[in-house]
């Protein structure tokens, strides 16, 4: 064993621990979640949401561990005994920032609207339907405003400003009938 490595202690481990730990959590903020993309490594167990092991929460876990455990150590710790400290406080914190994490995914919205979503509705004839022919339709779902291409059930035809409700969807055309 090198003379030099008998002389670190393990305060120093755990510090030098805790900088590695914290200078990977600022480079994961900085530069978003591309450590997530390196590896091809799928570790989303919850699909559709943060991953208890993304790069955030494990480099909290690692910075609180170094942390932790220097201050046990300092405080006459064992190593053994420090090191306890320092992996309870980093599943604590890193517990903490995954349920963070959740709790922000969870407030997410969503503008994205179906074309399901106007099966139904009623809506208003803003480009006239010949008979037999197609023209648009406007629907207000929401706060949300759609404009689809249409047809009439009937075939008849159906002038501007008509209202009407929509029946079926055939893949982008809405088939509609008068209110």
């Amino acid at each position: 064993m090198p003379g030099w490595l008998s002389q670190i202690s393990a305060f120093s481990v755990f510090l030098g621990i805790a900088a590695i730990g914290f200078i990977f959590l600022v480079v994961s903020l900085m530069f978003g979640e591309i450590f997530e993309h390196i590896g091809g490594f799928d570790h989303d167990f919850d699909h559709g949401g943060p991953s208890f092991l993304s790069p955030r929460v494990l480099s909290v876990f690692i910075t609180a561990f170094g942390g932790f455990g220097a201050v046990g150590i300092h405080y006459g710790l064992s190593t053994l005994a420090a090191s306890g400290v320092g992996f309870a406080s980093g599943i604590g914190f890193g517990s903490l920032i995954y349920l963070f994490a959740r709790f922000l995914y969870g407030q997410q919205a969503s503008t994205h609207l179906q074309t399901e979503d106007m099966m139904g509705k009623t809506a208003r004839v803003v480009v006239s339907i010949p008979a037999g022919g197609i023209g648009q339709v406007r629907c207000q779902l929401g706060e949300e405003v759609i404009d689809k291409i249409a047809r009439s059930k009937d075939g008849a035809a159906l002038p501007e400003n008509t209202i009407v409700v929509v029946d079926q969807i055939l893949g982008e055309i809405v088939v509609v009938r008068p209110y």
